[in-house]
Order: C-alpha cells, then sequence, then structure tokens
C-alpha cells in the first residue's frame, strides 16, 4: 500500500488548524486547503504545502501540490445560525460536491466528512440520540446543507466514505460558542428559559480532532456510516454559563423569558435581517433554543466502531481553553 498523504480542507479555521497541528505532531504528511491569506501563510511557514482554493469553485485540473493524496478530511465549509440559502449552498453543498469530485480524481482511499449535530436539532427536549434515530425537518439553512452534504459525500463508496457529527465543539482558538457566550454575558442578562431546563453535551477540540483521526485509520466497515462525537458529559446551560462567565471574571445575570415570546422575536429579527441584509441579529431562534431544550447524542457507535472515546471533561476542557486564549 501507497504511503498515506492527508489533504485537510478548512485548514485555516478552528478545527482543521487543531487537526493540522495534530497529523504534523504525529508525524503525518499532510496537505492543508484554505482560503484566509494569513491562515495559509501561517501554514506555509510551518512547512506545510497550502492549497488556496474556494471549494465552492470547481477546480478544473489538479493541482501539483495535491499528488499523491490518499485520503481527504472535508471541513471546509460555512458554520453558522444564520445566512442565506444561496450561502449555504454554495459552501456545503457545491463545496463538498466539488471535494468528492477532486476524492474521485485523485483515487483517495478514505473521506471523512466532517459534518454537524444541528442536522438533529429540534424545538423540543431530546436526549441521547443516535445516528440511525429519524432526523427531524432542518431548523435552517446550516442543517439543511449539512444533512445534504452527508448524503452527498456517502454516496461516494469508491472513496471511502464516513461522516462524524460534533456536538458543541470549544477550545482554544473557538471563535463562536464560548466567545459569543461571553460576550453577551458581559452586555446584557442571558435568558433563562424553562427555569434552566435545558442541557448540551460539549466537546473540547481536542476529542474531535481524535475523532476524526480514527475515522482516517478506521477500517473498512466503519465506511458509510455516521458517528456521533460529543464529550460524554450532558451539561446543563446554566452551568456551562456560570463556570464561563466565572473563569473570564464576568459576573452574570440572567433575566427569565417565556420560551414562545423570545422565539418570536427572534424569528422577527431573523426575518428583518434577511430583508434589509444588515447580516445576523444580535439573538436567532437556534442560539435562544439552546438555552430552552435539552439534547444530548449517544456517542456508543463511535466509541464501538471506530474504538474512540472522549478524553476532556468538561471542565478541564474549560481550564484548557482559558489557559491558552484570551476570552
Amino acid at each position: 500500500m501507497s504511503p498515506e498523504r492527508i489533504l485537510v480542507t478548512g485548514a485555516t479555521g478552528f478545527l482543521g488548524g487543531a487537526l493540522v497541528r495534530r497529523l504534523l505532531a504525529d508525524g503525518r504528511d499532510v496537505v492543508a486547503q484554505g482560503r484566509d491569506p494569513s491562515g495559509c501563510a501561517a501554514l506555509t511557514a510551518q512547512g506545510v504545502p497550502v492549497l488556496r482554493w474556494d471549494v465552492s469553485v470547481p477546480l478544473s485540473d489538479v493541482p501539483p501540490a495535491l499528488a499523491g493524496v490518499t485520503h481527504i478530511v472535508h471541513g471546509a465549509g460555512l458554520s453558522s445560525p444564520f445566512g442565506s440559502r444561496a450561502a449555504f449552498e454554495a459552501a456545503n453543498l457545491i463545496g463538498t460536491r466539488n471535494v468528492v469530485d477532486l476524492a474521485r480524481r485523485l483515487g483517495v482511499r478514505r473521506f471523512v466528512q466532517v459534518s454537524s449535530s444541528t442536522v438533529y436539532f429540534a424545538l423540543r427536549d431530546q436526549l441521547d440520540l443516535r445516528e440511525d434515530d429519524p432526523l427531524p425537518k432542518p431548523f435552517n439553512q446550516y442543517a439543511r446543507t449539512k444533512r445534504l452534504s452527508e448524503e452527498i459525500a456517502l454516496a461516494a463508496p469508491d472513496i471511502g466514505p464516513l461522516a462524524i457529527r460534533p456536538r458543541g465543539l470549544y477550545g482554544a482558538g473557538d471563535t463562536v460558542l464560548l466567545p459569543r457566550l461571553l460576550k453577551t454575558a458581559a452586555e446584557r442578562p442571558l435568558p433563562l428559559l424553562r427555569g434552566g431546563a435545558a442541557r448540551i453535551d460539549l466537546t473540547h477540540v481536542e476529542d474531535v480532532v481524535a475523532a476524526i483521526i480514527a475515522g482516517l485509520d478506521a477500517p473498512t466497515s466503519a465506511e458509510g456510516e455516521v458517528f456521533n462525537v460529543t464529550g460524554g458529559e450532558t451539561i446543563p446551560v446554566t452551568r456551562l454559563a456560570e463556570s464561563a462567565c466565572a473563569r473570564a471574571g464576568i459576573s452574570l445575570r440572567w433575566r427569565k423569558v417565556p420560551v414562545t415570546l423570545g422565539l418570536a422575536a427572534a424569528w422577527s429579527a431573523e426575518k428583518a435581517a434577511l430583508l434589509t441584509g444588515k447580516g445576523e441579529p444580535a439573538i436567532t431562534r437556534y442560539a435562544l433554543a439552546l438555552f430552552a431544550y435539552a439534547q444530548s447524542l449517544d456517542i456508543s457507535k463511535a466509541e464501538r466502531v471506530l474504538g474512540w472515546t472522549p478524553r476532556i471533561g468538561f471542565e478541564e476542557g474549560l481550564d484548557r481553553t482559558f489557559a491558552k486564549a484570551d476570552l
């Protein structure tokens, strides 16, 4: 069998960057794809071959930098609770089709599709969700396009595909989950819905990286399968906010908000933002619903088939995050 060479798409992002660093530390041959100029320059400075490519644009020819690629981790895409249908389709659907087409031209042996647990999301409590549970109607364009992008990847058995659905990704370098929470908490009270009944299972970035590597190295029996990935703890959202704010030195305040009233206000804000083109509103239905409902994933399939298990608990993960990042 020929030596492995791994292409990581989205390598200038939070998860992609962490994955590249781990693969390099393990002595593996890596090629990185990204669009961010400074991120690409930083990877180049580390000696990583970099392909500057917008995956929503098809490649007419295979670049020389990709010669010998045997494995692909596809993490590039648009991850947001809000945005236009066209933007999500370009980044997540067309982008996945183009990367799958590239994988076929390269003749890769394994294709790991980085999906999202958002495909499960609904306005209700849902605990211990399994990969084979029926999926609800997509809650937003992100959920819809991630679900379809899974189907695109898994419909190409010749490239050895599998997909992972990480939940609540955080860690040093995160620009979304904890930074948004802390920014909001510093500016105004956080919404307390349903008496604080919401719970969530988070995943430290290093555990997601380990799950991806387990997917790269998994036996052929894992191909065509989808795997939930979480930290294995279901955390009350009130505890999440209190622990993060305590470490950041933020005085946390709560304000009771009726669920129906809050969701109606967020829906109105989303519609206004789409009409005016002013970008993401201060609050979205998805973000608000995370404070209202309990959702957790069953990770036993990933443990059984991939031989992966989470190693970093919630409090330890927060300690690592705040030790390395200015949040």
